[in-house]
């Protein structure tokens, strides 16, 4: 892929000082991203990104095309019950967004009731380059409705309220709201408010619809900690969540008093994190505190003293307690054995347990949040890289699984022409590393395929090996796709997660490059036919591997990464910062700051060959600031030795999720796809 000249950026001679060592930035003033001299320089560098991609146009329209035939543009999600009403989503063709609908229940049929309309996401965005929903909650007797919307991809979002009765919105709206609730009636909302320059979740605040006054009712003054506001599924009580990426605090408040004592179920201590949940007289705690794959226990609703809760499922030290789910009937575990999920569902009334099983080598599967406190069955979601998303109804009683709706994959889709495995590589130190990969069922056996590889690494958030019908383009066209599961994620438990972390985190990108060079020695792929891609935490990942192994990979597609550690993590008056020193550790000790300095991929670009790279970012990112790629394609570009393009790509009316319709994001994935196979040619045999 040749490429015209690349925008030349001046420099300029700050330095960052910390600790007695200096590192020199001379592109620091791309920091001031809403100066005219940023605006300007961004500009430029979509002008020449969308240069060098015009010969892939073409293949790009193609390839948005045969994504498109897939999808079922005109579909409906399956209704939900809540209250004396069946919710849904629906699309309609053309339309970005979704219409979010209910029909009332009558003597148990719903479906000859007129349909309500209660949020046309379309409606709202129309004139607005972004659009996006993040809570949605209807009050307690179903008249009102609380949204949150964010219309600049900032992640800042602002409460709406609406009168259902009327269809009229309310005057009462605030910015900058993390999430919210309803107390037991429709007079009050709970909702917590982020601080304005961090987008930190930091105060509860309790909003009197009658009078719009608004009581501030907890600041969690400690900036390593966010807030999380949500009422327990029996609707009794309002919970409070106080978390850091390492330690939890709950607190709780019978819903019916909104003014009443909030009471802590157990007080923050460092590495203990929990959950809680609410059934009749007590409460279910899912803890860390007897060790890192989490135990359930039951303490009485008075709460009492830790030391006195009852253990209802014990630590075990080869199974993770990923989620407990309760009903009025029945409790759920989501566990994760050898990083394979599972169901475990229990009788609160017999006490008898059953497991529900799955048959495919690597499979995602999720308990459905069902709002019905009675519900007598439940339902769970399905997916693998083969099987596309399927919603089942489970009754407990009778133990089976009823298929309620597959995802619909038009043009000819068959799962049996695709094949999953689940594989291992051996990290560096000798640690098995799963490796997920799909392709077609008719692959050569033995031959070299171009191979798409993914992987993320941080949080501890697990990278599922879910299903895409977009991905079928590459694997059509004879393309592997594999996920790494690199330490750091959550795979394999909280101790894989810290394995990847604070001093550990090199072990993140020593797995990755493992898990490539084991693809290539089974005889996958070759050397210089994968294509490496992160997003976030996991361009950081990808960039570091880039460093240290470019030889391997034909091209690189990083997504908001995250590249400038060291200098993000030096800004305290960023989003994020403080609350990420437990993730990526704090440079003002000097051990952490030189550990960051080993890898952080801004700082460790060398004078060697790199793949072609496609850099994607948003302007209004909130988490990873544009000038951090911004400056990494630049200086990139300046140590490297090859002729091979580094593309940046700036979004301007989106941030750290891309795209907010269907189809611009379709159009985005589009262009990546397009992106690898120009980049990596088809092994001719």
């Amino acid at each position: 892929m040749s490429s015209p000249p690349y925008p030349r950026a001046k420099v300029c001679p700050e330095a960052l000082k910390k600790h007695g060592r200096t590192r020199i930035d001379p592109y620091l003033w791309m920091h001031a991203l809403d100066s005219v001299e940023m605006l300007e320089h961004l500009a430029a560098e979509n002008a020449y990104a969308r240069d060098v991609l015009r010969s892939n146009g073409e293949l790009e329209d193609q390839l948005f095309h045969e994504m498109l035939a897939r999808i079922q543009e005109t579909d409906c999600s399956i209704p939900v019950r809540f209250g004396g009403w069946m919710y849904y989503s629906r699309t309609e063709q053309n339309l970005q967004y979704a219409i979010h609908c209910r029909k009332r229940i009558i003597d148990e049929l719903w479906s000859e009731s007129a349909e309500e309309i209660l949020l046309d996401e379309n409606k709202e965005a129309a004139g607005k380059a972004y659009y996006e929903v993040g809570d949605y909650e209807i009050s307690p007797s179903g008249r009102y409705m609380a949204w949150t919307e964010d219309t600049k991809g900032e992640r800042s979002y602002r409460l709406r309220l609406r009168d259902l009765s009327t269809g009229k919105n309310l005057r009462q709206s605030r910015r900058d709201v993390a999430s919210l609730c309803w107390g037991a009636d429709d007079a009050n909302v709970f909702y917590v408010a982020e601080e304005t320059r961090t987008h930190r979740p930091r105060q509860l605040r309790l909003l009197h619809l009658a009078t719009s006054e608004d009581q501030l009712l907890f600041d969690e003054a400690d900036e390593r900690f966010n807030l999380l506001v949500f009422k327990s599924r029996s609707q009794a009580y309002v919970i409070l969540s106080s978390s850091s990426h390492t330690t939890s605090e709950v607190r709780i408040l019978p819903a019916n008093r909104p003014e009443g004592r909030w009471r802590i179920v157990r007080r923050r201590r460092a590495g203990i994190e929990y959950e809680v949940d609410h059934h009749s007289d007590h409460l279910l705690v899912r803890i860390n505190d007897t060790g890192p794959n989490f135990r359930l226990v039951k303490a009485p609703a008075s709460i009492g003293e830790p030391n006195q809760w009852l253990e209802l499922i014990p630590h075990r030290t080869d199974v993770v307690l990923e989620a407990v789910d309760v009903y009025r009937d029945w409790l759920v575990a989501s566990e994760r054995k050898a990083g394979t999920p599972r169901l475990h569902v229990f009788s609160l009334t017999s006490g008898n347990a059953n497991e529900i099983t799955f048959n495919d080598p690597a499979f995602v599967v999720d308990i459905d949040d069902l709002p019905d406190w009675e519900t007598r069955v439940l339902r769970y979601t399905y997916e693998s890289m083969t099987t596309p998303d399927s919603v089942f109804e489970y009754d407990p009683l009778l133990q089976t699984s009823t298929l309620l709706r597959a995802q619909p994959v038009l043009g000819g889709f068959a799962p049996e022409h695709y094949r999953s495995e689940r594989i291992v590589a051996h990290a560096k130190d000798g640690t098995p590393v799963p490796i997920s990969l799909v392709y077609r069922a008719d692959r050569q056996e033995g031959g070299i395929s171009p191979l798409w590889l993914e992987g993320y690494g941080a949080y501890g958030m697990a990278s599922e090996p879910w299903f895409s019908s977009t991905r079928l383009s590459l694997l059509d066209r004879g393309w592997i796709f594999a996920i790494a599961h690199v330490r750091g994620g959550g795979e394999l438990g909280q101790a894989w997660h810290e394995a990847g972390r604070l001093e550990h985190k090199q072990n993140s990108f020593t797995d990755f490059i493992a898990c490539a060079r084991t693809l290539i020695e089974l005889g996958y792929t070759a050397p210089g036919k994968i294509l490496a891609q992160g997003g976030s935490a996991g361009g950081l990942l990808i960039a570091a591997v880039l460093n240290m192994c470019p030889e391997l990979f034909g091209a690189a597609i990083l997504e908001v990464p995250f590249v400038d550690v060291v200098t993000t993590m030096l800004d305290p008056n960023l989003p994020l910062t403080v609350g990420e020193y437990e993730e990526w550790g704090d440079p003002r000790r000097k051990q952490d700051y030189l550990t960051m300095l080993t890898y952080s991929p801004y700082d460790n670009i060398r004078p060697q060959s790199y793949p072609p790279i496609l850099i994607e970012t948003g302007l209004h990112d909130s988490q990873v600031m544009a000038w951090e790629p911004a400056k990494y394609a630049t200086k990139l570009r300046q140590l490297k030795t090859d002729d091979n393009p580094v593309l940046l790509l700036t979004n301007l009316d989106a941030g750290h999720g891309g795209a907010s319709g269907r189809y611009d994001s379709l159009h985005e994935r589009a262009r990546q796809f397009a992106f690898a196979i120009r980049s990596i040619p088809p092994v001719v045999a």
